[in-house]
């Protein structure tokens, strides 16, 4: 994640801790002092929705295999002496669980702040008041565009009001919730619209992702914007997150899946506030760039362990025959995980001569796998030009 309010100034938020913390770029696991990753965790693969940018290919059945409350548990407890910050509980649609109260308050009573990722459509004033009750840190809610536009992708007429309807809930009851925006090109065009929307509805957060070609998103690939719209966007997230800041308006921005967006925004801010540029480029020292298999870890709805949510054609084991620390940590037995861990020598192209790859880490593997077929080629979604990363040449080539 880029926390593109705190690079433009913003105050201290809970995530910002894991990022930009100066232990953040050079975070080891294996002792009781340092921290575990941050796990996704696809509790269930049922959803009441079918999303076209889904990347675990769900729908509203059940599926067999998952993991049982009692494993859940002892996988929370292996999560707790591994010292990991925070268990994010997704799917499909994780409040479809019957368990899911049960297992968020069981990871709050274990330190592990529980955070829950929805579609939000089923969100009632009691549900709200529950996680609130439990604990639950934040309750991230998928929008992707208008009401029309949002609709058509999740698959339900409705769908756009049931969410703003469940984010409300939690507004009311001071639940921290926010909006989950994935960026295509059917709906790039609605983020000022989005922006309007926060400030409309006084929805503290927004966190833009970039498209991920995995699962059923990499039918997509074809859909995801232009490396030029990608700049245009991120344009329109800074200048708005900035009006925000002047107009004293406190909402948390933050852009997913794409490691560009904070080295754009330095040499943005490099040429419009220079001083503001010299705090940015020290932030984003401190993170080191994309994590995944170091500080992100996902774990599937049948125990499997992934880089991350949007990797999971790559899997180092089971947690039912093994503790995920000890899949964490023993690097040994792949070579991905291992890779993953130290990757700047083994990447190719653009992103092995970038001169940014302090910072950015080579960025998303899932896209460089999907496009080239070479798990360590460039990211083909890196809008930089030739000449600011480095290279000679001076040019922008759409996807």
């Amino acid at each position: 994640m880029i926390g593109v309010s705190k690079l433009l100034g913003g105050k201290d938020r809970f995530g910002d801790k894991l990022r930009y913390s100066t232990e953040s770029k050079g975070q080891q696991h294996g002792t009781k002092k340092d921290k575990g990753p941050v796990v996704v965790w696809n509790m269930t693969r049922t959803c009441n929705l079918s999303c076209t940018h889904c990347y675990s290919d769900s729908d509203y059945k059940d599926y067999s295999g998952e993991l049982t409350t009692t494993e859940a548990k002892k996988f929370i407890d292996d999560l707790a002496d591994f010292n990991v910050p925070v268990l994010l509980f997704s799917g499909g649609e994780p409040l479809l669980r019957k368990d899911i109260f049960e297992l968020a308050d069981y990871t709050a009573q274990k330190g592990i702040r529980p955070t829950i990722s929805t579609n939000g459509t089923l969100i009632s004033r009691d549900i709200a008041r529950r996680l609130k009750d439990i604990g639950v840190g934040y309750v991230g809610i998928s929008l992707d565009g208008m009401e029309a536009t949002n609709d058509r992708f999740r698959g339900k007429k409705g769908a756009f009001k049931e969410a703003l309807k469940g984010i409300h809930n939690c507004l009311e009851i001071d639940q921290k919730v926010g909006l989950r925006f994935t960026i295509n090109r059917h709906n790039y065009q609605e983020v000022g619209q989005i922006f309007d929307l926060l400030e409309k509805e006084n929805i503290p957060r927004a966190c833009f992702y970039h498209l991920v070609y995995s699962g059923r998103g990499s039918e997509m690939v074809k859909e995801d914007i232009s490396l030029q719209q990608s700049r245009e966007v991120m344009d329109l997230i800074i200048e708005r997150t900035l009006d925000f800041q002047k107009r004293g308006l406190d909402k948390e921005i933050l852009t997913v899946d794409n490691h560009a967006d904070g080295i754009y925004t330095y040499l943005k801010m490099k040429k419009e506030a220079p001083a503001k540029a010299e705090k940015i480029l020290e932030l984003l020292q401190r993170n080191g760039g994309n994590r995944t298999g170091i500080a992100i870890a996902n774990v599937d709805w049948k125990g499997y362990v992934h880089p991350d949510q949007f990797t999971q054609n790559h899997t180092f084991g089971n947690i039912r025959e093994r503790k995920f620390s000890e899949i964490w940590t023993d690097s040994s037995q792949n070579n991905i995980l291992s890779g993953l861990k130290d990757r700047k020598n083994l990447l190719k192209g653009r992103c092995s001569k970038c001169k940014w790859l302090e910072v950015c880490n080579g960025n998303f593997r899932a896209r460089a796998e999907a496009i080239h077929g070479d798990f360590w080629h460039e990211d083909p979604a890196c809008y930089l030009t030739d000449e600011e990363v480095g290279l000679a040449k001076n040019n922008i080539v759409s996807l």
